[in-house]
C-alpha cells in the first residue's frame, strides 16, 4: 500500500488545534480549581499539589497507551476517546471541587478519580497524537511542527485562562462546573474536526505492524528499552525535564523573598519567563535547520540554560540591584530552545528502531517527561527549605537550588552528546539523520 502523503502546513496546524484543546482542560484543572481550593475554600495548598502528582503519576500509563495505538493500527480513535475522558475528568474536577464546600470527604474523593481520569485523557490523546504528527512530518519541517503544536498548547492555556477568568467572577461553585462543562465541549468539538479525515482510511497500522499474534506490551517495552538511544533518549529526557521544571514552585517566592516584589510584580515576571519560552521556540522552530541540528540546539540550549541558571544563582546573592528581568528571560528564552529542540529530536526518534513501537517508545518518553515534571516542582521546592533550614539565609538557600539546577542541564547537555555518539556507533539507527537531532 502506498505510504500516506506527509502532512501539509494546514495539516499541521489541525493537529495543533488538538493541543490547544487539549490544553484548555489542563490548565482548568492544575490552576483555576487549584486556586479555588487554596483560596476560597481554605484547603491546605498541598491537597491540589497531590491531585495534580496524581495526574502526572498516572501519565506512567503512557507506553500501555502508545502500544494499544500501535496494535490497533490507528491514532485517531485514541486522539478523540483520551480527550472524551479528559473532557469527563475535567468536568468531574469541577463538580468535586464544588462538592468539597459541603461535604470534604466525598469532594477528595471524586477529585482523586477525576485527576485520575485527566491523567488517562492526556496520556493517551497526546501520545497518540504526537505519533501521528510525528510519522506524518517530513523530517525538512519537525523542528516548525513541533514549535506550532506547543505553540498552540500554549495559547490554549492563555485563551481559556484569561477567558474563564473573567467569566468566572463573580465566583461560584455552579458557574465553576458550567464553565469547564463549556471548555470541554468545545474542546471536543476541536478535537474531532481538526482530525477528521486527516489520517485516512489506509493509514498506515502502527508503521507496518503486521504481526499475528501481536506482540505483548511487556515484550514491546522490552524491545524498546534495549535499545540503547531510546534508553538514553528516555534518561536524557528525564534529567534535562527534571532542570527545566525544577524551578518552577520557586522563582515566584525568590522574586518575593530576595527582592521584594509584590504579587503583581512576581506574575509580571513569571509573563516575562513565558515570553522568553516562545521567543525560544519561535526562534528554533524558523532557523533551527538552517543554521545547526536539532541535537547542536538542544546541546545549545541545555548549556544556556544552564548559564541562565547560574545567573540566577548570583542574582541571589547580589540582591535589588541585579538585572533580574533580563537573567529570567534569558532563562526563558535558553529553556524554550532547548524544549523545541528535544521535541524535534523526539519527533525524529520515535520512527527509528523496531518497525510498530512508534506509540510505545512515544509513550515511555511521555512518561518519563511527566515524572520529571512531577517530581521537578516538589523536589525544588523542598530543596529550598532544606537549603534554608542547613544555610540559614534564603539568599543562599535559592543560590543553592539555582546551582544544583544548572548543573542537571551540564549533565544533561552532555547526555545530548552521548547521544550523537551512540548513534553514530549504532548500524541499525545510523538511518538518523544529523539535522534532525
Amino acid at each position: 500500500m502506498k505510504p500516506p502523503a506527509p502532512l501539509s502546513w494546514p495539516g499541521i496546524v489541525r493537529l495543533g488545534l488538538v493541543q490547544t484543546a487539549l490544553g484548555s482542560i489542563v490548565v482548568l484543572a492544575t490552576s483555576t480549581m487549584n486556586r479555588v481550593m487554596v483560596v476560597e475554600l481554605a484547603l491546605p495548598a498541598l491537597l491540589p499539589g497531590l491531585l495534580v502528582g496524581l495526574h502526572y503519576a498516572i501519565q506512567l500509563l503512557r507506553p500501555r497507551l502508545g502500544h494499544g495505538s500501535d496494535v490497533g493500527g490507528r491514532r485517531t480513535p485514541w486522539i478523540v476517546g483520551g480527550m472524551a475522558v479528559l473532557g469527563l475528568g475535567g468536568v468531574l474536577a469541577a463538580l468535586a471541587v464544588a462538592l468539597m464546600g459541603s461535604d470534604l470527604v466525598l469532594g477528595i474523593a471524586l477529585a482523586l478519580a477525576a485527576f485520575a481520569m485527566i491523567g488517562v485523557g492526556v496520556g493517551a490523546s497526546g501520545t497518540a497524537l504526537l505519533v501521528l504528527l510525528a510519522v506524518r512530518t517530513a523530517p525538512e519541517r519537525r523542528p516548525a511542527a513541533a514549535t506550532v503544536v506547543w505553540v498552540m498548547m500554549i495559547v490554549g492555556f492563555i485563551v481559556t485562562a484569561a477567558t474563564v477568568g473573567r467569566l468566572l467572577d463573580p465566583y461560584t461553585p455552579e458557574r465553576l462546573v458550567l464553565l469547564t462543562a463549556a471548555v470541554a465541549v468545545i474542546a471536543n468539538a476541536v478535537t474531532l474536526l481538526a482530525v477528521w479525515g486527516i489520517e485516512g482510511r489506509g493509514a498506515p497500522r502502527g508503521a507496518a505492524v503486521e504481526q499475528t499474534p501481536p506482540v505483548p506490551f511487556f515484550a514491546a517495552l522490552r524491545q524498546v528499552w534495549d535499545d540503547p538511544q531510546a534508553r538514553g533518549f528516555t534518561l536524557f529526557i528525564f534529567v534535562s525535564m527534571l532542570a527545566y521544571s525544577a524551578q518552577d514552585l520557586i522563582l515566584e517566592p525568590f522574586a518575593g523573598t530576595v527582592f521584594g516584589y509584590t504579587p503583581g510584580q512576581s506574575t509580571q515576571l513569571a509573563g516575562t519567563q513565558n515570553g522568553g519560552v516562545l521567543a525560544g521556540m519561535l526562534l528554533v522552530g524558523l532557523v533551527g535547520r538552517r543554521l545547526g541540528s536539532m541535537r547542536g540546539w538542544t546541546v545549545l540550549g541545555c548549556l544556556a540554560s544552564a548559564l541562565a541558571l547560574g545567573s540566577l544563582a548570583s542574582a541571589a546573592l547580589h540582591g535589588p540591584g541585579w538585572p533580574l528581568q533580563a537573567s529570567v528571560a534569558a532563562l526563558g528564552f535558553a529553556n524554550g530552545a532547548f524544549a523545541v529542540a528535544a521535541i524535534g529530536s523526539m519527533m525524529t526518534l520515535v520512527g527509528q528502531g523496531p518497525r510498530g513501537r512508534e506509540g510505545v517508545r512515544m509513550g515511555l518518553w511521555g512518561a518519563s517527561q511527566a515524572i520529571a515534571f512531577g517530581v521537578g516542582g516538589f523536589a525544588g521546592a523542598l530543596a529550598s527549605d532544606l537549603a534554608r533550614w542547613l544555610l540559614g539565609s534564603p539568599a543562599l538557600a535559592y543560590a543553592s537550588v539555582f546551582g544544583l539546577e544548572a548543573i542537571l542541564f551540564v549533565l544533561a547537555a552532555v547526555m545530548a552528546l552521548r547521544l550523537g555518539r551512540e548513534r553514530r556507533t549504532a548500524a541499525p539507527l545510523a538511518v538518523l539523520p544529523m539535522q534532525a537531532r
